[in-house]
């Protein structure tokens, strides 16, 4: 095994650059960002028809934020709709 002797300004720079490196791995990542979905999107995404887009915001079914004319859904929303009329297998294993 070969030793490497280090000078104490070499050492001081390694020991520097390790808790650079384990501070960055301990950093939250940053919170993630919302996806919003034009109305357009989301009628293509759920293979709806403008109508049924209409009605499920009229019946309160899904969440909508609109800006002039345009109308926009979260992908939260989006993912939280189906996830609340989602229904498990009959059949067991």
């Amino acid at each position: 095994m070969e030793a490497i002797i280090l000078t104490k300004d070499q050492y001081n720079d390694l020991m520097a650059k390790l808790d650079a490196i384990q501070s960055q791995l301990n950093a939250k990542p940053d919170p993630k960002k919302e996806t919003f979905l034009d109305n357009q999107e989301f009628i293509m995404l759920m293979k709806i028809s403008k109508r049924t887009a209409q009605t499920w915001r009229d019946e309160g079914k899904i969440s909508f934020s609109q800006v002039g004319s345009k109308i926009y859904y979260k992908l939260s929303d989006v993912e939280k709709l189906l996830q609340e009329h989602y229904n498990k297998s009959f059949k067991g294993k």
